[in-house]
């Protein structure tokens, strides 16, 4: 079983970038697909954006559409979530995960998560 680490979360004003990563042992991430995921205090955890691995095709869910870009990295086996234009309302702990495949190309939603990293704390705040 693949064993996940987040890491590059923290603090940031709004208006803000983070990048986080997704640091993958045990397995390669060249099956199935990644996703990035985040929960709030208070609420369920959402998914945000899926990347498939045959193709690095990316989707994304509206909320984080046109601000996070997901990416990777096969030789480093690392995901990457770059966040641009933060808000307050992105305060969140975010998790990375692997699963079976990405839901549609525009949801940002992956199926069948099979391993969950820890997460990392970001907070939006002036």
């Amino acid at each position: 079983q693949v064993q996940l680490v987040e890491s590059g979360g923290g603090l940031v004003q709004p208006g803000g970038s983070l990048r986080l990563s997704c640091a993958a042992s045990g397995r390669t991430l060249n099956y199935g697909a990644i996703g990035w995921f985040r929960q709030a205090p208070g609420k369920e955890r959402e998914g945000l954006s899926c990347i498939s691995s045959n193709d690095g095709l990316t989707s994304y869910t509206e909320s984080v559409k046109g601000r996070f870009t997901m990416s990777r990295d096969i030789a480093k086996n690392t995901v990457y979530l770059q966040m641009n234009s933060l808000k307050p309302e992105d305060t969140a702990v975010y998790y990375c995960a692997t699963g079976a495949f990405c839901v549609g190309s525009k949801s940002g939603h992956l199926y069948g998560v099979d391993s969950w990293g820890k997460g990392t704390l970001v907070t939006v705040s002036p």
